[in-house]
């Protein structure tokens, strides 16, 4: 009897497809799922315990179009944007000419985590939650900067794409727990073909909500109207990274992770948290992004990776050599990065 295309997709969830033979990594992951499901095994870890934890940027998706696709949808909004880039403020500029500094000379400004959360959540301030999630949609289908054959809601990592399936087909609940805003991670899954997490599970950097009519009370002193609508507030909360990843998923999920997915030392707490003291069995995976013919690696980075990986028992993933693929087929890397720096362009916001 022929299968059915039902049948057939419920049969590849289970199989890591993408992985290659020899890929340790997938080895280990198929290995610690076959023990923590089967029923009388000493590491047996019951369904509502086997909690996934996955950053985004550089995990999930590419981080290397040119950069972060929350930095690239600033830059879009303060410079781009025709309803908006006359109304940015000096500071959002500052921040957008700091991010093409950066793409330029490669040097993460020590204060861009914060200064750059701030200008999203002032740039994007009044509008409504729907409102943002579209404009953020709209983004993503843009083609991806540096790739031809790909929209930016298209640039998700098809391997880790099989590892959430393979997850889930084995009873683990899956969370992203992301440096990038909440709500730009939102609009980036949002009724995508390729990633099925739900806004609930979806844990990201905050800023404010307000109701539209509540001004500059607080909100122990206002109350929801029949005509108000839940709007931006303008005001930055938390940067979703390193200890503060931690402190959000013992808040939001209320339980330890038995698993964690992370690429950089952003993710280290994370990691740490997943295997340390923790009652069930337990793995810390970490991207390394040594490929340079498919994607933009860095094989420097990597090396640091792998190093840090062998120090704290993180089990490393290699994107040159674990994965028969990154993107999927007809996807192919352009020679440049997909941003065309000008020295005036900078200069120009001084």
């Amino acid at each position: 009897m022929q299968k059915t295309a039902a049948a057939e997709n419920a049969e590849s969830a289970g199989k890591l497809t993408l992985w290659t033979e020899n890929a340790e990594s997938a080895k280990q992951l198929t290995a610690y799922v076959e023990t923590v499901t089967k029923e009388g095994s000493p590491n047996f870890i019951p369904v509502g315990n086997r909690i996934a934890v996955f950053d985004l940027d550089g995990t999930l998706c590419s981080e290397t179009n040119p950069i972060y696709s929350d930095h690239s949808l600033l830059l879009q909004r303060v410079l781009e944007d025709p309803e908006y880039k006359d109304k940015a403020t000096d500071t959002e500029k500052e921040v957008a000419v700091q991010i093409l500094q950066w793409i330029q000379d490669g040097k993460y400004p020590s204060t861009m985590d914060i200064d750059h959360g701030k200008a999203v959540a002032s740039s994007f301030s009044g509008m409504t939650i729907r409102e943002f999630l579209d404009y953020v949609r709209n983004y993503r289908n843009q083609p991806a900067p540096g790739y031809s054959g790909m929209t930016r809601g298209e640039s998700f990592y098809r391997p880790m794409m099989e590892v959430l399936e393979y997850l889930e087909a084995n009873g683990f609940t899956s969370y992203i727990v992301s440096g990038t805003d909440r709500l730009i991670v939102r609009g980036l899954v949002e009724d995508n073909d390729l990633i099925h997490i739900p806004a609930e599970r979806v844990i990201g950097s905050d800023e404010t909500l307000v109701a539209r009519g509540q001004e500059e009370k607080d909100g122990l002193h206002y109350v929801y109207t029949d005509s108000d609508d839940l709007i931006l507030g303008g005001e930055f909360t938390v940067k979703n990274l390193k200890m503060n990843k931690v402190a959000v998923i013992a808040q939001e999920i209320g339980k330890q992770p038995v698993s964690s997915f992370g690429n950089s030392t952003g993710d280290s707490s994370m990691a740490e948290y997943t295997i340390t003291k923790n009652p069930y069995k337990s793995l810390a995976f970490m991207l390394c992004c040594d490929d340079t013919e498919r994607e933009y690696g860095n094989v420097e980075k990597a090396d640091k990776m792998r190093a840090l990986c062998e120090e704290f028992h993180w089990i490393p993933v290699s994107m040159k050599d674990d994965w028969k693929t990154i993107y999927g087929e007809g996807v192919t890397k352009t020679p440049d990065k997909g941003f065309e720096v000008i020295e005036d362009e900078i200069k120009r916001y001084k």
